[in-house]
């Protein structure tokens, strides 16, 4: 039994009479009301701790292994390029917008440059780019822009003594325009500043040149300024008034 000092002996409400009658734990918990029991202690201790919220990471990897294994994240597919705008320069009396639009299924091959920036600018081009379809010769008046072409096929190479062993794309014809876009409006219009990147347009800077890429802002205010292009299949407003 555990001894009691003497100056405890006295009965108090804190110490009873009969504390020497109390077994080894009750006279412990007597002596110090104000221990706690280990486990609560424990308790409490843990409690006073901060609780730190669980990471967003922490919970996602908890959370999948706790159900299914999470699938694996598809890779993105690269985007495809924009398209770009080019512009085609031909002779009306070697192949003219009805020679493009009266092969079959509209298609012809573009062949016969030599020169070595407008091969490249060729070779630049990629299926379902769009071109200006420009009539060149000597009087001001033939110069101008007539319709739209899209690339059919890209560069290549035909067999030898063949007009496109040179190289060449196949261009499909997709819409005349409601009316030609003369050279004269474009240089007008260039001088007077009113299309972005009109004055570095290379159909002004570069005269001699037959393959060059058009300005965004350029092929927007030639197709506006022709009155637009009817596609294949589609409608014309001139038939549907009259239908």
């Amino acid at each position: 039994m555990v001894g009691i000092p003497r100056a405890f002996s006295i009965p108090s409400p804190q110490f009873p009479a009969n504390i020497r009658s109390l077994s080894p734990p009750a006279i412990a918990a007597a002596l110090n009301p104000h221990r706690m029991p280990r486990k609560a202690a424990r308790g409490v201790a843990a409690a006073s701790k901060k609780v730190e919220p669980t990471p967003p990471a922490a919970k996602k990897k908890s959370t999948a292994a706790a159900g299914k294994k999470a699938a694996p994240t598809a890779a993105k597919k690269a985007a495809p390029a924009a398209s770009k705008y080019w512009l085609l320069k031909t002779e009306p009396g070697e192949w003219s917008w009805t020679d493009q639009a009266g092969a079959p299924g509209g298609v012809g091959p573009w062949d016969g440059v030599r020169n070595h920036q407008a091969m490249n600018n060729l070779r630049a081009m990629r299926r379902g780019d769009r071109c200006l379809f420009y009539h060149s010769g000597a009087g001001a008046a033939s110069r101008r822009v007539v319709g739209v072409v899209e690339v059919a096929r890209e560069w290549y190479e035909g067999e030898e003594g063949e007009a496109t062993a040179g190289g060449a794309v196949d261009v499909r014809a997709v819409g005349e325009f409601q009316r030609p876009v003369a050279l004269g409006e474009i240089k007008k219009a260039a001088a007077a500043g009113e299309v972005e990147g009109m004055k570095d347009f290379a159909l002004i800077r570069q005269a001699r040149l037959s393959v060059m890429p058009v300005p965004v802002a350029v092929w927007d205010w030639i197709c506006e300024t022709g009155g637009g292009f009817v596609e294949d299949g589609e409608v014309g407003d001139d038939e549907a008034s009259s239908g």
